[in-house]
């Protein structure tokens, strides 16, 4: 197209957005992805590779660059050799990081900075606790919070209390053993990624002007899965002094080159958990769907 680029991917990373339109799961997200069957053949949220050829209207970049980005809610295709993408979704790789570490960053990382920054209105001293912080979203969440200055406590299991310290989070609870909702504890900022805690059960963490973010969560509803989270928390927003908010993710240029910024400036870093062959995509999949990832997946080519 004459505003794409060409991509020669070299790595791509696994999203639960995968899975969920692997299987048209919940029913719900079929009105967008397709009825019937997917609409985009090929998955894939995220890429980094570089560039062998562009669109005639394209300006920022040229033949030969090293980028990364996502071509979510664009027709996705990163699960291959080749992808066209839009150029306003790509931004130049950060030169420390290898393609597979570059491929691991946009979707998530992304989702973590927008939910905090536009959502969240993180501010320097802010209270924040990071519900699901040692999966793809989380462990970004936990650094980018920490860059805005605010106090971080990140929720985990047991096996990834270590880990979520050393991303930098001031405190670390255990949900196996400790109910952030009863320990008395405040937040400004609650940002929900995972667990099936209801907006009324996570308020009760909240200051009267806090706010709760929903990005993410488990469900086993069929229809609407987590939607039905998002639902009450809207119904209940107008009613309660906290703000109630959910978003989807909208990956832009500007956002990918402040990421970039924040991975040169050495505070983030991307988390990989596992590494697969652009053969085993399937496995990938499967592990991510089992809910047990630390930090991210990723596909090399």
């Amino acid at each position: 197209g004459d505003d794409e680029v060409l991509l020669r991917v070299h790595a791509a990373s696994v999203n639960p957005a995968d899975w969920h339109i692997l299987r048209g799961a919940p029913y719900i997200a079929r009105m967008q992805f397709g009825l019937r069957k997917p609409k985009d053949r090929v998955l894939g949220c995220d890429v980094a590779g570089h560039i062998e050829a562009v669109g005639k209207n394209v300006t920022m970049l040229q033949p030969g660059e090293e980028v990364f980005g996502s071509p979510f809610m664009h027709g996705l295709g990163a699960f291959a050799e080749w992808v066209c993408i839009s150029e306003d979704l790509l931004a130049p790789k950060p030169a420390a990081l290898s393609f597979e570490q570059a491929a691991a960053v946009p979707l998530a990382a992304l989702t973590a900075l927008q939910g905090l920054r536009d959502q969240g209105r993180i501010e320097p001293g802010h209270k924040v606790l990071i519900i699901g912080a040692s999966g793809g979203v989380g462990t970004f969440a936990v650094q980018i919070a920490k860059s805005f200055d605010a106090e971080v406590s990140g929720v985990c299991s047991t096996r990834n209390v270590e880990m979520v310290r050393a991303l930098g989070a001031d405190h670390v609870i255990d949900y196996t053993k400790e109910d952030f909702t009863q320990s008395g504890q405040k937040y400004d900022l609650i940002f929900q990624l995972a667990g099936t805690l209801s907006p009324s059960e996570c308020r009760r963490a909240l200051t009267s002007n806090g706010t709760l973010v929903i990005s993410s969560g488990e469900s086993e509803g069929r229809w609407i899965g987590p939607v039905d989270r998002v639902i009450k928390a809207l119904v209940l927003s107008p009613f309660v002094s906290q703000k109630m908010a959910s978003f989807t993710v909208k990956p832009n240029r500007e956002d990918l080159q402040l990421l970039k910024q924040f991975i040169e400036e050495g505070t983030l870093t991307p988390e990989i958990d596992r590494i697969y062959p652009l053969a085993q995509v399937p496995e990938a999949i499967r592990y991510l769907e089992e809910g047990h990832a630390r930090g991210k997946v990723v596909i090399t080519l």
